[in-house]
């Protein structure tokens, strides 16, 4: 893949007539590797032989919901995840979002605002690769090593996997390490917006991070809060 429009997309969603909307708004973007599915196991069997870079897919399908399916899928291979959903009640869009989602977006949507926040998460995700494929970057914080060309986080207890997001997050705390970054700052980070609207889904993003890179996510050494200002990334060696 040279660029992030050589990306394979697999879209989920029960409703042909979406599948070919997505499809099409995909399409006339520069996306011309998509492919469509109609329920879980036509999912899972796509994501098994095609492979994708990025997943798109509706919470309720025929056979399960889009909740477990990104869970199930994300044991296979750590791949964003952008949930297109007309379960829009915010306990929905917090619950998908906390369990890993990169984006959730509500129906009926905007074509370009689609195209916009599919292109922020593989441009985060991917470019970086692109562009600098021979250069790793590792982040040590005690016992734990990130890389974030991979994004993999290693701990005496095994490996962890970092989502979209909480990549974007963690690098651009890692870019300011030692110096208070604020909340409006990383949300225009993770979603080229600024805070309002975003304050639960923050928080969500930084407790899962904390489980991830701190010994003791409730005692954090590291991913620190600065109330009434930001979080801040506790200076360690890094390589």
């Amino acid at each position: 893949m040279k660029t992030i429009f050589e990306s394979k997309l697999l879209v989920v969603d029960d409703e042909p007539e979406i599948l070919i909307m997505v499809k099409k708004i995909l399409n006339q973007a520069g996306y011309f590797q998509v492919v469509t599915a109609e329920n879980c196991q036509q999912a899972r069997d796509f994501f098994d032989s095609e492979k994708p870079q990025c997943v798109i897919l509706d919470v309720m399908l025929p056979d399960g919901d889009g909740f477990s399916l990104m869970q199930e899928l994300r044991r296979k291979a750590n791949v964003p995840m952008l949930f297109l959903s007309a379960r829009d009640e915010d306990e929905n869009r917090l619950l998908g979002l906390g369990l890993g989602a990169d984006d959730y977006i509500t129906k009926p949507f905007l074509p370009r605002e689609l195209v916009l926040r599919l292109s922020g998460i593989l441009r985060r995700v991917y470019q970086p690769m692109l562009l600098q494929p021979n250069r790793e970057e590792c982040l040590i914080l005690g016992a734990v090593t990130i890389n974030f060309n991979s994004g993999i986080v290693k701990t005496g207890a095994g490996e962890k996997t970092l989502t979209a997001k909480e990549h974007a997050l963690l690098k651009k705390l890692w870019e300011n390490q030692g110096n208070i970054v604020t909340a409006d700052s990383l949300c225009r980070s993770a979603w080229d917006d600024d805070l309002y609207g975003y304050e639960n889904t923050l928080m969500v993003h930084i407790r899962r991070l904390r489980e991830k890179i701190e010994a003791d996510p409730s005692k954090p050494q590291y991913l620190l809060t600065i109330r009434g200002m930001g979080y801040k990334l506790a200076k360690e060696r890094n390589r």
